[in-house]
């Protein structure tokens, strides 16, 4: 029957999440969604211009010749039952007043730091932090480079010894892929601890 085959197809539907890219101005989070995405990514890039030159602080990232000035957005089907929905912020401090839109629905989020500039993405921490949505940290080594181990990272950056901070490489697609996944894993231990945690309703004899 047609109404069963509709049933079949609905219920094998894969899950989706909502996860965002976040972090400072120029740290990778364009190309880390368009290295892992498996379609052709959404991109809202415009050149950097003179006009900029006061406001855009290029320090260490002189080469970058444009910027996102709304989202990146990407998709990439984790496995058979779970498809992520990635959406990159843009970073320049004019443009954070999107983030809070971009944050409705979202469930978790990786941070993207350039170690050569870790105070760029401290603004991004503090954001998911204070909103209590869970986050791990990426280290995009720019060439290839990771001259600091992640403990020591975790430590500059004021984080519980809990969270995850993870090296990558924003241009290998599996790197990135690695870092989703981790989030992923994250996402589901939490939601599993809640869940034993919940009280259950007593049954009567």
């Amino acid at each position: 029957m047609a109404g069963s085959d509709t049933t079949a197809r609905s219920s094998s539907a894969p899950d989706t999440a909502k996860i965002l890219i976040a972090g400072g101005f120029g740290v990778g989070k364009t190309t880390m969604v368009g290295s892992v995405s498996e379609i052709a990514p959404l991109r809202t890039e415009e050149p950097l211009t003179a006009a900029g030159l006061d406001v855009d602080d290029l320090d260490g990232i002189e080469h970058k010749q444009a910027t996102t000035v709304a989202l990146d957005f990407g998709r990439i089907t984790v496995s058979s039952d779970l498809v992520l929905y990635l959406f990159g912020t843009p970073g320049q401090q004019r443009f954070w007043f999107m983030w809070n839109d971009l944050a409705v629905g979202a469930l978790g989020a990786v941070v993207l730091i350039d170690v050569r500039r870790p105070e760029t993405s401290f603004a991004a921490i503090d954001f998911f932090e204070n909103r209590g949505i869970p986050f791990v940290v990426g280290v995009n080594g720019f060439h290839g480079r990771h001259p600091y181990p992640p403990d020591e990272i975790r430590e500059s950056l004021a984080l519980p010894a809990h969270a995850q901070v993870l090296l990558c490489d924003a241009r290998d697609r599996e790197s990135c892929r690695d870092v989703l996944i981790a989030l992923v894993d994250q996402l589901i231990a939490s939601a599993t601890e809640a869940d034993e945690s919940r009280p259950r309703p007593l049954r009567g004899r």
